[in-house]
């Protein structure tokens, strides 16, 4: 019996996807439930899992964008399983790629980079390497018998000294349909919101002091690490709740706001940014938190994350900090109006009581949507969110940390 595998749908919006990396060859035996092949949708990656045993014959190649439900392989059921004679077969299928090796090598090599042209340039070509004052017997002709074209001398660089060796290789690569939709999402956030940023500093000296205080025990107690996004998780919820307007979003000539907290949370995957949502996020406690940032970025990392895990946040976190960035404006995550940037903590001089005094400093950002957020409520929730974070006794752990805490 002959069955046909079609693509199944990620999510109730996806229409394709594209085929990201076969795990498997044409011909091989597949078992049921294997995974046969990573799919790209625009929101995340995702396996393909084989719907039966049997052998497999290809239907789609590396890069095809696929239509949801469209036939992608075929898995004859009534093939036997191979016994011991399945590496021979593996053998001859290893030698065949060897032999296109050998097929394709000699088409490099008529064109070597040290060879230098032999007939002149068009006239078009010499004007142009005229005017970048560049030697015909610089650059390499790709015309025939080794003439020097138009495209050659629009793409000749000037000669800045005696080449020395070294690669000066180039690849051109397809964008993944995940990476081409983040590109889109990021170009439409700058073109079709009035984004803006404002920022402040934060002094981190009484976090370093209670993850100091508490780290070994909370970790010991919850077999989790005691992080910064914890502490910014909760201030920016609280902030949330005191300033609605950033946690609501635009949608045609109509204003959503949300009584819930479901904060997205950049995370970096093997395909790119991920960004997973923690859901109601405001009832999290400290170890909650935690625990569900933990959940995410391991899935992340893993490619098992899925559509609707980074569907429907209503407010952003990104800690650009872990890669040591100091300073940057994010952009806004659409549809959502606001997103917090955190970046690296160094000890600055700074002024307490009248005194200057070096303590751990963060910078954060707050990108946000004029449209829908005014001056008042996007400063206002940035200080919020500093004086959460500069005094998180007591306003983040009502004056009980181990409480707060779960020790």
């Amino acid at each position: 019996m002959i069955l046909e595998m079609k693509v199944p749908s990620p999510g109730e919006s996806i229409k394709e996807v594209e085929i990201a990396t076969w795990l498997v060859k044409d011909g091989d035996y597949v078992e049921k439930d294997q995974a046969i092949a990573e799919v790209d949708s625009d929101k995340a990656t995702l396996e393909l899992p084989a719907e039966a045993s049997g052998i497999i014959t290809l239907k789609a190649e590396e890069g095809d964008a696929v239509a949801v439900g469209a036939v992608v392989c075929l898995i004859d059921t009534s093939a036997a399983k191979p016994s011991g004679a399945a590496p021979a077969v593996a053998e001859v299928k290893t030698e065949a790629p060897k032999a296109e090796v050998k097929v394709e090598a000699p088409k490099a090599a008529p064109a070597p980079a040290t060879t230098y042209a032999t007939q002149a340039p068009s006239p078009a070509a010499r004007k142009i390497l005229d005017e970048k004052n560049i030697q015909p017997t610089d650059i390499v002709g790709t015309g025939k018998g080794g003439r020097i074209t138009k495209d050659d001398a629009v793409n000749a660089v000037p000669s800045m000294g005696t080449p020395t060796g070294g690669s000066r290789g180039s690849e051109r690569t397809k964008l993944s349909m995940l990476r081409r939709k983040v590109a889109e999402r990021l170009v439409s956030a700058k073109n079709e919101t009035a984004m803006l940023t404002t920022f402040n500093e934060v002094d981190m000296t009484n976090i370093y002091a209670l993850r100091d205080q508490y780290k070994e025990e909370f970790k010991a107690k919850h077999g989790l690490g005691l992080g910064f996004m914890s502490f910014f998780t909760k201030a920016v919820t609280r902030a949330l709740q005191l300033y609605p307007d950033v946690n609501s979003m635009i949608d045609g000539q109509e204003k959503i706001a949300y009584d819930f907290c479901d904060i997205s949370v950049a995370v970096s995957g093997p395909k790119g940014l991920m960004v997973p949502v923690m859901r109601s996020a405001e009832t999290l406690s400290f170890r909650g938190v935690e625990a569900e940032i933990k959940r995410l970025a391991l899935r992340a990392r893993d490619g098992q994350i899925t559509v609707d895990e980074m569907t429907g946040g209503t407010f952003t976190i990104s800690n650009g900090g872990v890669f040591g960035s100091m300073l940057s404006t994010p952009i806004i995550n659409p549809p959502q109006s606001g997103i917090l940037g955190m970046h690296n903590v160094v000890e600055r001089a700074i002024v307490k009581n009248g005194q200057i005094v070096i303590a751990p400093v963060m910078f954060v950002a707050l990108s946000y949507d004029h449209r829908i957020i005014d001056g008042r409520e996007s400063v206002g929730f940035l200080v919020a969110v500093k004086e959460a974070l500069e005094n998180p006794i007591e306003i983040l752990m009502n004056n009980n940390p181990k409480k707060a805490l779960e020790l």
